[in-house]
């Protein structure tokens, strides 16, 4: 109750505590303390029994044991005191000089020695102590004082934290990695979501083709990895090197429900694991500093953090289990192993029989069926337990209760795929010059910018790397997307990837205009060269691979946003034709 006000509060029975002594006491290691001190407290303990033990203790009573025991009065109150603060015999152990052993000397000449010892020892030259000695000795001269003794000098040096010497001397890096502790709790991984790290690594692993079943290469994963549960929310597995599209499609698979997913597989299991992260950590590679990564993070409230710059063991939790998945993996065929004496002289490539599709399968299925199942060493129960029990909480901690599934996935799906700024102009759109046209976009032509009159508007295109015979238009005023193909239909669906490769070898040809005809007959080639190859070299094989599973890419496809060919005209005189459900892009 507050005396002044009269109101009452009520307050947890853990917030109450006995005043604290106003300079806390420290205590020595039990181990450290010797005989004859350990016997000094008892015997002080065995003085001041009678006092403690009395309910109604007055001055008088402490000075009438004081006398008896040749004391002064205040000697036993201190004790008194710091007894009862703490309840631990160690409070009374006599008190030990610090500075025991240690010579004193004038301020001018410790002022001396401590200029010395910040200018010439504590810096990246890294001096001789002999320097340090040589440069007091000179101060001293200056100023008529008596030069220390040279040990003293070496004494205070010897004195310093190894830890500052290690950062003054050789840098803050290597005194942490020497004197801080890597903690086994990650910080703030508190719940489950509330850290969710993200790696990328190749696997030791060459697969083959669908078609062919001959080897086409390794395979890369980008995982994502709850700090707290060990859960693994999601990953991706392709040919493709990491990059912000990998990225978020393994963001996508990490925070939808994976139940459709499992279904596809056909896995009898559960991973009951959707949601938005608090949090991502990931490392400073460049796929993760992008802007389509960066925004969309910014738009489900999710924190990006970046692992510091030489700090390995910031990302030790997810490499650690990609680790686990290597050693899973040794045992599969086509395994390359981790090194040349772990392999010995087995023929990864010939021993080589499992396609991606079929890799991902089983993946899918260690990770539901025995990764989430298996105890976890530093959390002592199953990753999937772990989580159940920091969402649905137990006897000695709530929880903190499901996350909120995604109303609109579709929308999710378009926010975490790559986009570009780009202009309307009268012939459409021209990204990586491939031109895109549809009706859809005639009202925004050569739309001025709103702030600035004399600059064309930039509008929003987003495109699937995997195909991009057709990108994403997003109507600023409708507030919707819409499918943009190609300007020339004919051209086929491509990747980004091959994109990239035809303009380069149009390049190489020595093409004076580089243009999306060119581009196209360029790619045409490779595809013809790949297919007469295709028996000969297993790059070319894992081109053809590449582009059937991009062929079967999915991509979002909003039902109240889709449109068909139509003059915008003449839209009063078509008769709207109902449309089939399409399938989830997952």
């Amino acid at each position: 109750m507050n005396e002044t006000t009269g109101l009452s509060f009520t307050v947890p029975i853990a917030k109450l505590d006995n005043k604290k002594p106003s300079t806390p006491t420290q205590v020595e290691d039990l181990l450290n303390i010797t005989g004859e001190s350990w016997s000094i407290a008892k015997s002080r303990l065995k003085i001041i029994k009678p006092l403690l033990d009395l309910p109604r203790r007055s001055r008088s009573d402490v000075q009438k044991v004081a006398a008896d025991n040749n004391l002064h009065t205040n000697t036993l109150y201190g004790w008194l005191k710091h007894y009862e603060t703490s309840g631990l015999l160690s409070s009374l152990l006599p008190k030990v000089r610090r500075d025991r052993g240690s010579t004193k000397f004038d301020d001018e000449i410790e002022e001396v020695i401590k200029k010395a010892i910040a200018t010439e020892y504590l810096t990246k030259q890294r001096k001789s102590q002999r320097m340090v000695i040589d440069e007091v000795k000179k101060l001293c001269r200056q100023q008529g004082l008596t030069p220390p003794h040279d040990n003293t000098i070496r004494n205070r040096i010897k004195a310093l934290p190894l830890e500052l010497v290690a950062s003054r001397r050789q840098g803050r890096k290597v005194s942490d990695n020497t004197f801080r502790p890597i903690k086994g709790k990650f910080p703030g991984a508190d719940w489950p979501l509330s850290v969710v790290q993200i790696d990328h690594t190749k696997l030791d692993i060459i697969l083959v083709d669908d078609h062919y079943r001959k080897a086409i290469g390794r395979p890369w994963i980008t995982l994502a990895f709850d700090v707290y549960s060990r859960m693994i929310t999601g990953f991706y597995v392709s040919f493709d090197p990491p990059s912000a599209m990998t990225t978020g499609l393994c963001l996508i698979h990490s925070i939808l429900p994976k139940e459709q997913w499992l279904a596809k597989y056909d896995i009898n299991g559960e991973w009951p694991l959707w949601g938005l992260p608090a949090k991502i950590h990931v490392d400073n590679a460049k796929e993760f500093r992008g802007n389509m990564l960066q925004k969309a993070c910014e738009q489900y409230n999710i924190d990006i953090e970046w692992r510091p710059v030489a700090r390995p063991n910031f990302g030790a939790h997810v490499e650690r289990v990609l680790g686990t998945f290597s050693k899973e993996i040794h045992a599969l065929p086509g395994s390359t192993f981790s090194n040349t004496a772990e392999k010995g002289d087995y023929d990864s490539e010939s021993k080589a029989s499992m396609t991606l599709t079929e890799f991902e399968h089983w993946l899918a299925n260690y990770v539901v069926n025995v990764y989430h199942q298996k105890i976890h060493s530093m959390i002592g129960m199953t990753p999937i337990a772990q989580y159940k029990q920091g969402i649905l909480g137990d006897e000695h901690n709530p929880g903190c209760g499901l996350p909120a599934r995604i109303k609109d996935e579709e929308r999710l799906k378009f926010d975490f795929m790559p986009y570009e700024l780009r202009s309307i102009l009268d012939y459409g759109v021209v990204i990586d010059k491939v031109h895109y046209y549809h009706d859809v976009l005639r009202p925004w032509i050569n739309a001025p910018d709103e702030n600035e009159p004399k600059r064309k508007r930039k509008f929003i295109f987003r495109r699937d790397p995997r195909d991009i015979s057709q990108i994403w238009f997003y109507d600023p005023e409708l507030h919707s997307h819409f499918a943009i193909p190609y300007r020339d239909t004919s051209h086929p669906a491509i990747s980004i990837w091959e994109l990239r490769e035809a303009v380069s070898r149009a390049e190489a040809q020595g093409r004076e205009t580089l243009n999306e005809h060119a581009i196209f007959e360029a790619y045409e080639k490779m595809r013809e060269i790949e297919l007469e190859a295709v028996h000969k070299t297993k790059a070319a094989r894992r081109s053809v691979q590449r582009r059937k599973i991009h062929a079967q890419t999915e991509n979002p496809s909003p039902k109240n946003d889709r449109i068909t060919d139509v003059d915008f005209d003449d839209i009063t005189e078509i008769e709207i034709e109902p449309f089939d459900e399409m399938d989830d892009w997952s």
